[in-house]
């Protein structure tokens, strides 16, 4: 796609940070960011992911070095255009108190010149969008819970439709189940709009959750890896990168391993245990031919489900065997507890050697 249609790459070359008062926020950048995909910033506090992210949009300009957006450097544009290019969530969500959510939402299509009954149909498009109702749109960001003005503040980022997208911290300050529907929902919303994201954590759980690839910085303002989730987790760069990912690795890198590269072999039959499929070939439960035991629950797996369901099902499940399905839910074959174990050990193994 050509720069300025639609998504925009990010590029930092050789980029510098040094604040007035001597301290290097970002120690020689160079980065890439795809288009059309979520780059996520992660380290401890003071570790300069949030001084890359505002120098993205100018509200800190780089000491020394180039950041170019979609090909143009972000030193020759003028700061408020370049801003109005790109949208912006912070952790407390922003929102004007005294302004109704809706006209919250209108803010930027109205800067831009969009007459107000076009910009509040397009707020109460985005309402929709992030998964709220219309008549929250009458209320006041006091009136809604944090989760909710999170929401507000993502469509209101989404309002200009920008290319990019930049996220502080966004779901920081809410509690951990909102904060993971909020991460289902940004999910989802990214699938449907493929922006160019840069989020910024410091928790490498959501990181590998959200992040197609995930850049790790350490105190100073150093870069020290940047990978996709799972290459991060099998091979960790350094002692500092293995302990920021913690001792769970192993386990996170079975959640991102899809089970599609593990065999099947056919469901068994005449068996003590066979499964119970509809007309459509799909698992209903498994079944004995002891009239005397209950039939007891299947959960079939599909090849985009990861390692981790695949173990907890084989446990779960009287043969071992876990169901696998296509699409459309019906019956393709079944995978052993063994061959399971096998590939997670393979997972395991590697995660070890590279640490």
């Amino acid at each position: 796609m050509q720069p300025g249609k639609g998504h925009l790459m990010i590029q930092f070359d050789a980029v510098h940070k040094r604040f007035p008062n001597g301290t290097t926020a970002v120690h020689d950048l160079s980065l890439e960011m795809p288009e059309g995909g979520v780059t996520v910033l992660v380290g401890s506090s003071g570790c300069g992911k949030t001084t890359t992210l505002r120098m993205i949009n100018r509200m800190v300009d780089p000491t020394s070095g180039t950041i170019r957006v979609g090909g143009r450097d972000v030193l020759d544009q003028d700061a408020a255009d370049l801003r109005r290019s790109i949208g912006y969530v912070i952790q407390q969500s922003g929102l004007f108190p005294h302004r109704t959510v809706l006209d919250n939402i209108a803010t930027v299509p109205l800067l831009l010149g969009h007459g107000r009954r076009k910009a509040r149909a397009r707020a109460a498009e985005l309402l929709e969008t992030v998964g709220l109702t219309a008549e929250s749109g009458k209320r006041y960001p006091h009136q809604l819970s944090g989760g909710q003005q999170q929401r507000v503040g993502v469509a209101r980022a989404l309002a200009a439709d920008p290319p990019v997208l930049l996220m502080d911290e966004p779901f920081g300050a809410v509690d951990p189940v909102v904060r993971t529907q909020l991460q289902d929902e940004l999910l989802r919303l990214q699938k449907e709009l493929s922006k160019t994201i840069v989020f910024v954590t410091h928790d490498i759980d959501e990181a590998v959750r959200l992040g197609d690839q995930i850049a790790i910085f350490r105190t100073g303002g150093h870069l020290v890896q940047c990978a996709t989730p799972s290459e991060l987790l099998a091979r960790p760069a350094d002692d500092f990168v293995a302990d920021f990912l913690g001792a769970e690795r192993g386990l996170k890198l079975l959640s991102l391993t899809p089970l599609k590269d593990i065999p099947q072999a056919p469901a068994p039959e005449g068996g003590t245990w066979e499964l119970a499929l509809d007309a459509a070939r799909r698992p209903l439960h498994w079944r004995t031919k002891n009239t005397g035991e209950p039939e007891l629950p299947v959960r079939p797996l599909r090849d985009t489900d990861s390692l981790l369901a695949a173990l907890n099902e084989s446990i779960a499940s009287p043969t071992g065997l876990v169901a696998r399905v296509d699409a459309d839910g019906a019956l393709t074959g079944v995978t052993s507890r063994d061959e399971i174990h096998q590939h997670a050990g393979q997972a395991h193994a590697e995660a070890r050697v590279a640490s």
